[in-house]
């Protein structure tokens, strides 16, 4: 069992419609049950649901057409990246049109001299960096999952080095956007800044696909650093590892990553990737900079997890071995589920003020301890981001409800301490009531601007809040 949906009106297609689609796309068009479930389902608890069809587009003019045809025959619409999202952002709750951008791959342009780069909306964050290592650069967002720029921008994606180099927000520059009336705009220019007018970049950024399609992006880059460290150390407490991390931010050190497993995280890693680490919980950090900065940063970070319980410091200082270290961090997700054979996974993420982080997770962890459902915890604790996986036996359907409920009581505690019901996964389908418990009055706002950009509820409906 996985959770199920709530009952959305589904229309079928008009006659005629894939006619007009097909002479977009061509033999781009989808419309088998195994390519539609592909588009249906993601890494997410919910059930899947089938779109009616699936157009793979290449061009920015490609998805404008398909849009104003949509609109013209009321088809909901989709935008699907890489179908890695978690909380059902990309479900076609009311089926529609899917439009696959993965073939949009194109790295268009990079300004070295300016550190920024344009891509189209399907390409993925490895493939960008690749192609930007020989020029000395570097896009700093990992989310962990190789996921699209496009869908990373929609869902306003962070990751491993968001501590140092921020988040999606501000990673982004510019937007090239189809609104849901056919047209093709350019939210901002290439500056750095600007106070021209409405933020239309940032309106976009995170709206899930439910405000236009995101089709091109400019990104801000960064120089690939001179040295890079990573270093794994494990505490005795769950609290002396969280107040390493406080403390190591608190007093300026610049870590560019710290990331954080506990001791069940741990020993899912360590059986699934094959590592042999203490069973206990766990830092991961990396620092960037100049070889004597790293040395200092190192050094003053161990005297702190020194003073907070923390055991030796075991080095990853050659490319291999640190590639080997956070491919590890990112399998985490599926070293949890695969606790247990045959597990659905459901990932759960808040994010706090960094002076509330180790007393919001110990409480967690205190709270997992009475659950009969296997979980773990691991996260982005530099800037008050954590996960919680939960491996559910999909034959116990006690076990969703009662995840469900675990669900209820760490998002509400993180509310409690004017923390954010989701740090990075977005609220798709899974945190509608929690986005009003956080937000209040804020969210017909947010109504009345997707009213006024997307009237007929075409552009992925059902997500974020329901109209």
């Amino acid at each position: 069992m996985t959770a199920p949906l709530p009952n959305f009106d589904r229309k079928p297609l008009p006659t005629g419609f894939l006619d007009e689609v097909r002479a977009v796309v061509g033999d781009r068009l989808g419309t088998g049950e195994a390519i539609r479930l592909q588009h249906g389902s993601s890494e997410t608890h919910f059930d899947p649901v089938l779109p009616d069809a699936v157009a793979f587009v290449r061009s920015t003019e490609e998805v404008a057409a398909l849009v104003r045809l949509c609109v013209a025959a009321e088809v909901p619409i989709i935008a699907f990246g890489a179908g890695t999202s978690l909380e059902g952002n990309v479900t076609p709750v009311k089926g529609g049109l899917t439009i696959d951008l993965s073939e949009m791959n194109a790295i268009l342009e990079v300004n070295q001299e300016d550190f920024d780069c344009t891509v189209q909306a399907g390409v993925r964050r490895e493939q960008l960096n690749e192609h930007l290592r020989d020029q000395g650069l570097f896009f700093p967002i990992d989310p962990g999952a190789n996921a699209t720029i496009g869908g990373m921008a929609s869902t306003r994606a962070s990751g491993t080095n968001a501590v140092r180099y921020g988040t999606m927000r501000e990673a982004i520059l510019s937007l090239r956007v189809v609104t849901p009336d056919g047209k093709v705009i350019r939210t901002a220019r290439r500056a750095r800044k600007s106070a021209a007018g409405y933020d239309l970049t940032r309106l976009m950024i995170g709206a899930e696909g439910t405000l236009g399609i995101i089709t091109e992006i400019t990104l801000r880059l960064h120089g690939i650093p001179e040295a890079i460290s990573s270093a794994v150390c494990s505490f005795e407490t769950l609290k002396g590892a969280v107040d390493t991390v406080v403390q190591s931010i608190q007093i300026g050190v610049p870590v560019a990553r710290i990331e954080i497993l506990d001791d069940a995280q741990v020993r899912a890693c360590n059986a699934y990737s094959k590592l042999d680490y203490p069973e206990k919980t766990t830092l991961l950090f990396e620092f960037h900079g100049s070889e004597r900065y790293v040395e200092e940063q190192v050094e003053t970070v161990r005297e702190i997890a020194g003073y907070n319980g923390g055991g030796e410091f075991l080095w990853s200082n050659l490319p291999e071995e640190r590639n080997r270290l956070w491919k590890a961090r990112h399998e985490a997700y599926y070293a949890a589920v695969n606790q247990r054979p045959g597990a659905v996974g459901w990932t759960t993420d808040v994010c706090v003020p960094i002076s509330r982080l180790a007393e919001c997770i110990v409480e967690t962890k205190e709270d997992l301890a009475t659950s009969s459902v296997p979980s773990t915890i691991l996260g982005h604790v530099g800037d008050g981001n954590f996960h919680v996986i939960f491996a559910i036996d999909p034959k116990r359907p006690e076990e969703m409800i009662e995840v469900e409920a675990l669900n209820d009581r760490i998002v509400a505690r993180a509310l409690a301490m004017d923390g954010t019901c989701t740090g990075e996964h977005g609220i798709g389908l899974g945190k509608q009531q929690f986005l009003v418990d956080e937000l209040g009055d804020a969210v017909e706002m947010m109504r009345l601007i997707k009213r006024a950009i997307d009237p007929k509820d075409l552009f992925n409906p059902g997500k974020i809040f329901q109209l």
